[in-house]
């Protein structure tokens, strides 16, 4: 071994102690500078500074600070005229701020901040006002500010939805669960003492209920199935269904008129739990005597098996720090750079995607995830869970370090504020960090005629939050690539939900457990790609291949089949608008009217890669409210008034539905406009006994890349210092 391979060893070797140094100490979450180089004075200070000027600009698109929430809370209480009752404590029939967010100025606007040096837009709220406690109970939305000290407010629900937010149409708030829960547990429990105890062995403590969308059959129906489960400690209750089941009409805004209109159990349905009793007592209900399931024949206890092993598997380390800037919302990665934040309702997001500088997309964002579930129980046959309405981004909890992400991801905090008078914070919801995908980027070893190797490892920046809504865990990842990719992938993990087990149970599921059917369902995301290549005049264009016979010019009695490439440019909405089952080139472009050095224009893919299920017949009367899962792909004209194609009123009246994502699709010119794409994808989940105790995330999962398509003249990532390449005579340890 020669001396210069010695250096190297010892090298690698200091690094990776520096390296297991720094875990230990941030193990705990809390920052240690000595353990990070880029922090170590004239480092990172100095790349900081030279992106100074786009990082400030990124705070066009920065979430609202604990500071502004208070102000804005402060400001509405002062002005709207009315008590504000804080909602962690308010009644239906009284009036509340639901949530409070930012709200971005017009894109152009913005755009003209950016680009042409203009003014900085006002910064502003959008305040979602439940009124409860007035003639007329209404949702109000208004528009606030200028931030962080407001002076205005203005109504913009007209504008927003072209007519007024009916009251019974506000997603369900804690409190209005508490007093449901307390109707069930406490008045309606009280009459069936009896096939309670006998049956289940309950005490008031060991029972857990899951609400069910939506509540009702038409606008203005408030009445909810709640699915009852045991609640086992350390675990999750969705695996443990008991059989019963209580409808509960909650629509009036005196709680004390809330009433039980039906309960089901073991297959039958009866008026209430009085009239379950009087059955149970003549011997005329089919029981099955059930207990709560203990530690040891827990089927849902993620408690492994075995001891964990010591030291865990492999790490992997910086050796020379992190290579990504992170100031404030704005990151810096090789030639990539871009804002982020967090949508209380719809999740995580990204603005002002920059590849050399140059813009590539101007929002990419998660905008709503929907489950369709089936069951032969009342609570699981009717459920269609719009994500949105309970909060994707606000359930995006704190991650763990070094399984969540890896150890030496930077981590983030969220601040948002829902269904209080003040503002909180979740502790390390976002984490970035520089991830080796343990494959080559690009590689050849050639061994016919000239001697060489070149490659480069595929080292890609993932940006990462995850939601936990009840029972489900989704993982949002948006990946960036040296090769001027972006991929944006979703998996599916946490617990299954289930029916109880009874007659024709498997038509509807797996048998997963002695009373526990894995209900089948079906999982759809949606995203918006606002694609801006080379400036926002873009068009549609599409490629395929098609055979066709032709005959061999030197032999002409011969015929091939010879494929060809057919292309098209999409003109009108209609064109680009691809329903789930329907056939669609393999190529979509979003395509300037610029041309690369070959001649081509410069334009950006969308490749889907999606399994996604049936989506419900148009005939069904909620269908609207989730419209944008017909379409695995629908490119639209961009307009101020279709930011999102889903609502968070959509969920409690999907019969008249506050945002219809079909009306988006109405045959305008997509030529040379700026355009939208909204993708949709998703998976069919029919629950198997591996899902036990929870479901892992290989195959359960879909996503989407944006990829480069004669945007370059050649590769970019070969300008990349990650490349390598040497020749057989070289000693391949001093390659470059």
């Amino acid at each position: 071994m020669n001396m210069r391979a010695v250096f190297v060893l010892l090298a690698v070797a200091l690094a990776t102690i520096l390296a297991l140094v720094c875990v230990l100490l941030t193990q705990t979450g809390s920052s240690n500078k000595e353990c990070d180089p880029d922090a170590q004075p004239g480092h990172q200070q100095t790349k900081v500074r030279q992106q100074k000027k786009s990082s400030d600009h990124s705070l066009v698109f920065s979430d609202l600070n604990p500071e502004e929430y208070s102000q804005i809370v402060e400001y509405l209480k002062s002005n709207l005229g009315v008590e504000l009752v804080n909602a962690a404590d308010a009644n239906p029939s009284d009036n509340c701020i639901y949530y409070i967010q930012v709200q971005y100025p017009s894109k152009q606007k913005v755009l003209d901040y950016l680009d042409k040096g203009a003014t900085k837009p006002k910064r502003e709220a959008i305040a979602v006002i439940f009124f409860g406690n007035q003639i007329d109970p209404n949702i109000t939305e208004y528009l606030v500010g200028p931030l962080p000290m407001p002076t205005y407010h203005e109504d913009i629900t007209l504008q927003k939805y072209k007519d007024k937010l009916p009251y019974y149409r506000r997603p369900v708030i804690g409190k209005e669960y508490v007093e449901a829960y307390n109707l069930v547990y406490q008045q309606e429990f009280s009459t069936a003492p009896n096939f309670l105890n006998d049956v289940f062995g309950y005490d008031g403590t060991n029972f857990a209920a899951l609400t069910t969308v939506p509540r009702g059959f038409r606008s203005g129906d408030r009445s909810t199935w709640f699915v009852l489960f045991f609640n086992v400690s350390g675990s999750c209750f969705s695996l443990h269904p008991i059989g019963l089941e209580v409808l509960v009409d909650h629509k009036s805004l005196d709680v004390t008129k809330w009433k039980v209109l039906k309960v089901f159990y073991n297959g039958k349905y009866y008026s209430n739990m009085e009239d379950l009793e009087k059955h149970y007592k003549e011997g005329k209900v089919t029981v099955i005597r059930m207990n709560r399931a203990g530690r040891d024949d827990d089927i849902g206890s993620m408690k492994p098996k075995v001891a964990s092993m010591s030291g865990g598997g492999p790490f992997q380390f910086d050796p020379v720090g992190p290579r990504y800037i992170i100031d404030k919302n704005h990151v810096n990665f090789q030639s990539w750079a871009f804002a982020f934040g967090m949508n209380v309702n719809s999740g995580l997001r990204l603005f002002d995607i920059r590849f050399k500088n140059e813009r590539i997309v101007y929002e990419l964002s998660t905008q709503e995830a929907i489950a369709i579930y089936g069951s032969n129980a009342p609570g699981g046959m009717i459920t269609r869970y719009i994500d949105g309405s309970f909060g994707i981004g606000r359930f995006s909890f704190e991650l763990v370090r070094g399984v969540d992400c890896p150890y030496l991801a930077t981590y983030i905090d969220v601040h948002y504020l829902m269904e209080s008078d003040t503002p909180e914070t979740i502790k390390n919801s976002i984490c970035i960090f520089e991830h080796n995908s343990g494959i080559p980027l690009r590689r050849h070893y050639s061994n016919m005629h000239s001697m060489y190797y070149g490659g480069m490892t595929n080292t890609v920046l993932v940006i990462r939050a995850i939601s936990t809504l009840i029972n489900y865990d989704y993982i949002w990842d948006f990946i960036f690539y040296q090769n001027g990719v972006i991929e944006t992938k979703i998996h599916a993990t946490g617990y299954i939900s289930s029916s109880f087990y009874f007659e024709d149970g498997q038509d509807y599921g797996s048998r997963v457990g002695e009373y526990t059917l894995g209900t089948l369902h079906t999982h759809f995301i949606n995203y918006k790609v606002d694609m801006d290549v080379g400036g926002t005049s873009n068009r549609i264009m599409t490629q395929d291949m098609k055979f066709s016979p032709t005959s061999v010019p030197w032999q002409q009695d011969t015929t091939i089949q010879r494929p060809k490439v057919v292309r098209e440019v999409l003109k009108k909405e209609n064109e680009a608008a691809f329903a789930l089952n329907e056939h669609m080139p393999r190529y979509v472009h979003f395509s300037s009217n610029t041309t690369n050095k070959w001649g081509h224009p410069r334009s950006y893919r969308i490749q889907l890669v999606s399994f996604a299920g049936e989506y419900l017949p148009e005939t069904s009367p909620v269908e609207k409210a989730m419209g944008w899962a017909r379409y695995k792909l629908a490119v639209t004209k961009y307009k101020e008034e279709e930011q999102e194609s889903s609502s968070i009123y959509n969920q409690n009246d999907p019969w008249n539905p506050s945002v219809t994502f079909s009306e988006f699709i109405d045959n305008e010119d997509i030529n040379l406009q700026d355009l939208v794409a909204w993708i949709t994808v998703g998976f069919l989940h029919i629950p198997h006994s591996e899902d036990l105790p929870n479901t892992a995330t290989p195959g359960n999962g879909g996503g989407f890349f944006l990829r480069p398509y004669n945007y370059f003249d050649l590769d970019p990532s070969i300008y990349s210092s990650d490349g390598v390449y040497f020749r057989s005579e070289e000693d391949y340890s001093s390659s470059s």
